[in-house]
């Protein structure tokens, strides 16, 4: 049976697992070395799961220009599923992103049926406020849909590019799909990709963190970004087996294929064999690709590139490699001459007035059970905390949540309890616990039958009275702040 992702209603998902396979999501762990203290989300596991997030990596660490995007459905409540998403676009702008964040009106009005008006004031009240009081930087953008002229216009261009069917085989649309509902998707991809727009500074890396239920709008997206580019790069095998890097420009101006041809002439190809001269890589190792790069800072900076690949592989293994480790460094040279020829094809897309879009990357994080068991609803407010709930209402909720414990101390002392199965361990982990250690003692001692759920319960319940309590107050003053931020509302 295959995992339904639908952007739109409560996803159960139980076996994160399948995503891997049936949507190529790739897994988060493999990247955490790469990653400069990484976000607790991602040291947790919290973040299982990732779609080109070594780009962004790689700009955290060489202080290249790249973004974080995501967006809100002013619908309800902000709660601690929606921090989740917040505390993750803060850290990225906290590393060097230019931050957008979209309140998504249209889609609230096409989905939903809530007036402008209503809109705004969840959107503020709830979601922007909140935002603000948890640390975001006056230097980011926060914008509402309906009055955001680039992304109705960038719209308005991707629906183009997508048909009906298209979406039916994405998010399940049918003939009582209403027209406004299927422009609030395209709305979505133009959001993503409006950070790579020429006013705010072009292509770059963009990373969009979402649950994974999110991900029809990511895959829609990537494949909106390739079809609106003015040349598309595409992996090739010939009929030998060797691999090549293909450059197409469908309706290019002659000009501007012209242009390209000057900076990158041939073919760019590439064997396993080539991880043989990663001993001494010199500028013979790019004929050796077939690469011809006319431009000396880009070649300069191929070449530098490829320098690290090899004291990264010679350090690993000299002087012979396995064939996983063959493929591993034949992966990471094939992915920086992709990034080398990508900024060629963007510059000379930009010269020609055309877009040259990155795909986005993206996070995935795991769902907060509700605390009742089963899922979070909006529907059942004891299932879920909302950042503006009573700090001692809030703190009423984490004692009467459903633990992984034992029926009686007598069981639970004997055979331990289950942190996994614990909505309020679950708490803890996503949110109040700032101490790794702290949270594995704790883990462990439930295990171990040595530690009894209310203690944990009392825990969880101080912690979250003064959270909300916190945050409540900088909510506030996060209204009175509200001028010195970069805020598009409606027309």
């Amino acid at each position: 049976m295959h995992t339904k992702l639908d952007p739109w209603s409560s996803s159960d998902i139980t076996d994160y697992s399948k995503l891997f396979e049936e949507f190529g999501i790739s897994p988060f762990e493999n990247l955490l070395p790469e990653i400069p203290s990484p976000h607790t989300y991602m040291r947790r596991r919290v973040i299982f799961g990732h779609r080109d997030y070594e780009q962004i990596a790689e700009a955290m660490r060489s202080g290249a220009p790249f973004s974080v995007m995501d967006g809100f459905m002013p619908s309800g409540k902000v709660h601690l599923g929606h921090k989740m998403v917040m505390d993750q676009i803060i850290w990225h702008q906290e590393r060097g992103a230019s931050a957008f964040v979209g309140i998504a009106d249209r889609e609230a009005f096409s989905v939903r049926g809530f007036s402008w008006q209503k809109c705004r004031e969840i959107g503020v009240e709830e979601y922007i406020l909140s935002l603000i009081a948890l640390g975001f930087k006056p230097d980011g953008l926060i914008y509402f849909q309906s009055g955001c002229k680039s992304v109705k216009d960038l719209a308005f261009e991707l629906g183009v590019k997508v048909n009906f069917s298209e979406l039916s085989a994405i998010y399940g649309f049918s003939g009582e799909t209403n027209l406004s509902h299927m422009l609030s998707v395209a709305t979505q991809a133009a959001d993503i990709l409006q950070p790579q727009l020429d006013e705010f500074g072009g292509t770059k890396p963009v990373v969009v963190p979402v649950g994974p239920d999110q991900d029809p709008h990511l895959r829609l997206t990537r494949g909106l970004a390739g079809k609106m580019n003015m040349f598309r790069i595409e992996e090739r095998e010939t009929s030998e087996g060797w691999k090549y890097l293909s450059i197409r420009g469908k309706g290019a101006p002659k000009e501007a294929l012209q242009e390209l041809k000057k900076r990158i002439p041939g073919k760019v190809k590439l064997y396993e064999e080539h991880i043989d001269v990663l001993q001494t890589p010199d500028s013979a190792f790019l004929e050796r690709f077939g690469l011809q790069i006319s431009q000396p800072e880009k070649r300069k900076y191929f070449m530098t590139q490829i320098q690290e690949i090899a004291k990264f592989a010679n350090e690993a293994k000299p002087p012979e490699f396995s064939e996983y480790e063959k493929y591993f460094v034949f992966r990471k040279i094939w992915k920086t001459t992709r990034k080398v020829l990508e900024e060629i094809v963007a510059e000379v897309a930009a010269e020609f007035g055309s877009y040259a879009f990155m795909p986005p990357a993206s996070t995935y994080h795991r769902f907060m059970s509700g605390l009742q068991g089963g899922k979070m609803s909006s529907s059942a407010p004891d299932s879920y905390i909302a950042l503006t709930d009573d700090p001692k209402e809030g703190a009423k909720k984490v004692k009467k949540a459903k633990t992984g414990g034992c029926v009686t101390l007598e069981e639970q002392k004997k055979l331990g309890g289950k942190p996994d199965e614990c909505s309020v361990f679950e708490l803890m982990l996503f949110h109040l616990l700032e101490k790794d250690e702290e949270l594995l003692e704790i883990r462990q001692e439930c295990i171990s039958g040595t530690r009894m759920c209310g203690s944990c319960k009392q825990l969880a319940a101080e912690k979250m009275y003064e959270f909300l309590k916190d945050h409540q107050e900088k909510r506030e003053l996060a209204r009175e702040q509200l001028n010195e931020y970069n805020i598009v509302y409606k027309n």
